[in-house]
C-alpha cells in the first residue's frame, strides 16, 4: 500500500470459509450475551439461538429487535415461540392459513405485545436503530478488518474471545446524542 493507493488483497489470497454471528446486546449493560458462532444461518438456526438466549431466563419477559430478515419471521421462530409462551391456538398452515399464512402474520404474530417473548422489528433500511449494529462496527473495526484468520475454526475462536474481552472490560450502555431535529445542509 502506498498513501493515496486502493489497498488490493494479493492474488494468492486463500478464503477459509466463513462464520456467522448471531448476538444479542443487552441494552442495559451492553454486553454481549448468548453468541452463537457457527458455520451457518438458517431459520432453525436463529429459532435455536433464541431458544438459548431465552434458556438464560426461562419464565422472563424478552423483548427482541431485530430487522425483517426472513429467519426472523420464520415458521420455526413462530413455532417456538408459540410452544415456550403456552400458546395452544392453531397456528395454520405456513403459505396457506392462519398465522404462519405469510411473513406479514407471523411477524404480527411475534410482534404482539401480550406475548412474554416478542420482537420489534425495525424499519426497512434502518438498521443503525438497532443498538447492536453499532456493537458489530466495533467488531469489524477491531476484529475483522485486515484480520487473517488460517481457519474457520480460528476465525470462530477470535470472535468468541473479542465478546469475552469486550464484555468483560469495554461493555457499557452506549449512549446515543441525536437529538431528532432534521439535519440542515
Amino acid at each position: 500500500m502506498r498513501p493515496g493507493d486502493v489497498e488490493a488483497r494479493e492474488f494468492e489470497y486463500i478464503r477459509h470459509g466463513t462464520q456467522t454471528l448471531i448476538a444479542n446486546l443487552e441494552v442495559a449493560t451492553g454486553r454481549i450475551v448468548s453468541p452463537t458462532v457457527q458455520a451457518t444461518r438458517t431459520e432453525t438456526d436463529f429459532a435455536e439461538h433464541i431458544r438459548q438466549t431465552v434458556a438464560r431466563d426461562p419464565s422472563g419477559i424478552w423483548i427482541f429487535i431485530t430487522d425483517q430478515l426472513n429467519t426472523h419471521q420464520s415458521e420455526t421462530l413462530v413455532r417456538y415461540v408459540a410452544a415456550a409462551c403456552g400458546i395452544k391456538e392453531p397456528l395454520g398452515v405456513k403459505g396457506q392459513s392462519g398465522i404462519l399464512e405469510s411473513m406479514k402474520t407471523r411477524a404480527a404474530f411475534l410482534e404482539n405485545p401480550n406475548h412474554r417473548i416478542r420482537w420489534v422489528y425495525t424499519p426497512k433500511h434502518a438498521s443503525w436503530l438497532n443498538q447492536v449494529e453499532i456493537w458489530f462496527s466495533i467488531l469489524v473495526r477491531r476484529v475483522l478488518r485486515r484480520g487473517h484468520f488460517p481457519s474457520t475454526e480460528a476465525l470462530r475462536q477470535r470472535l468468541l474471545d473479542f465478546i469475552d474481552y469486550f464484555n468483560n472490560t469495554l461493555a457499557k450502555p452506549f449512549k446515543w446524542t441525536y437529538a431528532g431535529r432534521p439535519l440542515t445542509a
